[in-house]
């Protein structure tokens, strides 16, 4: 299934209304995504059908449902009238934690903890990250100027959020993009996971508010850094400091702000 559609639209120039000729556009495509961990039913997503593998293992993971890439079996993709199905064979010892701590987040897209059935299970119960990594802001700078031009699907649709890995020089990986911004850091911490990476090593960007579960999820796959185009929430700066996470906000243009942690490199520490 493609990633977009391209479907007829009507565009409008002046402030009279006037309509110009019929033109083609291309619009994201947001379909249900089924989760199934060893023929149960888990949960579902509204997201964008790309990279769905990288979904399913990073959502896995970023949820803590598995504990490491190997406890991944196998992702069969099945799509249907209805949708696509993710279904994951994995470990036993997963499968049976699972079970003990089901829930259903049918929603919204992206929707985060929408349907969590305990205020307990709003807030798992992570270390706090031991990542070693540091990096100068001017490395997050030149990641973030260069995350545009890895945006295929914004450049077509103009509708879709991007999460992304950069290192201390700069350079940027693993970027995936989706509709929903949890949806594409899942898609990015799967993609890391599914090559070996050492994510710990540098830092996650998004081009979204630094919500809690932003944190939370980067936070559990031991990233020390999460920097975010526009402002965090309160409950995020909270979450970032219990958890020993750099979160950066605003973002842009050589520009940021640094709302906790220690792993930036600062120009007047040395």
């Amino acid at each position: 299934m493609k990633a977009y559609v391209e479907l007829p639209v009507i565009r409008l120039h002046s402030s009279e209304g006037k309509a110009q000729e019929p033109k083609v556009d291309s619009i994201a495509e947001e379909i249900p995504v089924a989760f199934e961990y060893n023929g149960i039913a888990h949960t579902v997503m509204l997201a964008t059908p790309a990279d769905l593998e990288d979904f399913a293992l990073g959502f896995s993971l970023s949820e803590g449902i598995v504990a490491q890439r190997k406890d991944v079996f196998d992702i069969e993709i099945i799509s249907s009238e209805l949708g696509i199905t993710l279904r994951l064979s994995v470990a036993g010892d997963a499968f049976a934690r699972l079970k003990e701590r089901r829930r259903s987040l049918a929603g919204r897209t992206g929707c985060g903890l929408c349907g969590a059935e305990s205020l307990s299970q709003v807030m798992r119960s992570l270390p706090p990250v031991l990542s070693p990594a540091t990096m100068r802001p001017a490395a997050l700078y030149k990641g973030m100027a260069k995350l545009p031009e890895h945006q295929k699907l914004q450049q077509v649709t103009g509708a879709t959020h991007a999460a992304g890995w950069v290192n201390g020089a700069g350079e940027i990986s693993h970027v995936r993009e989706d509709i929903g911004r949890h949806n594409a850091l899942d898609k990015t911490i799967g993609a890391l996971a599914k090559t070996g990476f050492d994510a710990q090593s540098g830092a996650i960007i998004i081009t979204s508010r630094a919500s809690f579960e932003m944190v939370q999820k980067s936070a559990a796959m031991g990233v020390g850094i999460v920097a975010a185009v526009s402002a965090p929430t309160a409950a995020a700066l909270r979450l970032a400091e219990r958890l020993n996470v750099t979160l950066v906000g605003f973002l842009r243009d050589a520009q940021c702000v640094i709302y906790t942690g220690n792993h930036l490199l600062l120009e007047n520490t040395e």
